[in-house]
């Protein structure tokens, strides 16, 4: 006869059925492939991040930092220029710099608003200059003679007034372009002139694009500006200024020419002459007397070192000159040689 059933509760305890439910309900492994279409071995554990891929950013946190410190400098100086051709004090300062699509970028323009279309020659692409209307006529009030009190007026500008406002746009986009010297001269042209950005079409919805958002204030108005250029537009100049940094990151080896000065002529340095011998132990070194007759092998004649300053340089050999004992230069020491030859030992 076959054996009754157990019970499961004799099978199994309750520890095994709790480790049973909890891989049931477990939510599966998640499989990790390569570019190359390869699985990835469990034991190796790669770096996983996080991508947007409706927000896309090809600048690194390097990358972005550098240019915040390129427009930085753009901003400081712009200052500078603007103050100076208003004659008035004129502050500007950076509240924001990121990357993000064309289509938002042109969606975020204020209505109404002032754009100023511009190309970088000889660069590809167009690049976007945001004004805000009340900044844009205040500056104006002031180039035709005012006092630069903000203008309470939301309207578009008039053909006149944008034909003044194109100075102050030139030094903006001159002092932008500036900026890029080390890496290319660029030369800003003004292309166009627009008051609604909602039907731009300067580059594709999905184009990437580096954004700059401007705080200014001008007397009692306090607007901002918005600067945007198309990535494609400042990436070889990225790549540019990537090459430099890591080439002036690394350490050149410069090799200096060896050359005779004059002033050397009168220095003096000590030369001797020894031989290493042979070894003794303190207690024959105590027992020598005056008149003892210390043994030499006949090799050592050419084993002659010769020390500059106290450091070996020389291997030469020893002889007589008229009456003079001289030693004559065979060749030099390596530097492993040299090394190994200051080493202290019994001569």
């Amino acid at each position: 006869m076959a054996d009754e059933e157990k019970p499961l509760n004799d099978v199994l305890d309750q520890s095994e059925i709790d480790k049973l439910l909890s891989e049931a309900i477990a939510p599966p492994k998640q499989q990790i492939f390569r570019a190359d279409g390869n699985r990835v071995d469990g034991r190796e554990v790669p770096k996983i991040e996080t991508y947007d891929f409706r927000n896309p950013v090809f600048l690194t946190e390097v990358e972005l930092r550098r240019l915040r410190l390129l427009h930085e400098d753009f901003i400081r100086y712009l200052t500078a220029r603007l103050s100076l051709f208003l004659r008035m004090e004129f502050a500007l300062k950076m509240s924001k710099l990121t990357t993000l699509t064309y289509q938002k970028f042109t969606e975020g323009l204020p209505n109404p608003t002032h754009v100023c279309l511009f190309k970088a020659e000889p660069m590809i692409g167009v690049g976007i200059l945001d004004i805000n209307p009340r900044l844009a006529l205040t500056l104006v009030d002031r180039m035709l003679g005012g006092r630069g009190h903000s203008v309470k007026l939301e309207r578009y500008l008039t053909e006149i007034e944008i034909a003044l406002l194109e100075d102050i746009i030139m030094i903006i986009l001159e002092e932008w372009c500036h900026q890029w010297k080390h890496e290319k001269e660029l030369h800003p042209q003004l292309i166009g002139h627009e008051n609604n950005g909602r039907f731009l079409q300067t580059s594709p919805k999905d184009a990437i694009m580096l954004g700059l958002s401007i705080e200014a204030n001008f007397g009692d108005c306090a607007e901002q500006l918005q600067i945007g250029v198309p990535y494609y537009t400042i990436e070889p100049m990225v790549k540019t200024m990537q090459a430099r940094r890591q080439k002036d990151s690394q350490p050149g080896s410069v090799s200096l020419k060896a050359e005779w000065k004059p002033i050397y002529e009168r220095i003096t340095i000590p030369a001797r002459a020894e031989w290493d011998a042979f070894e003794l132990t303190l207690r024959e070194i105590t027992q020598l007397r005056v008149g003892d007759v210390i043994e030499m092998p006949p090799t050592i004649v050419d084993q002659t070192r010769i020390a500059l300053n106290g450091t070996p340089k020389f291997l030469g050999t020893v002889g007589l000159d008229s009456d003079r004992v001289a030693v004559k230069i065979t060749r030099k020491l390596t530097p492993e040689e040299e090394a190994s030859e200051l080493k202290p030992h019994g001569r």
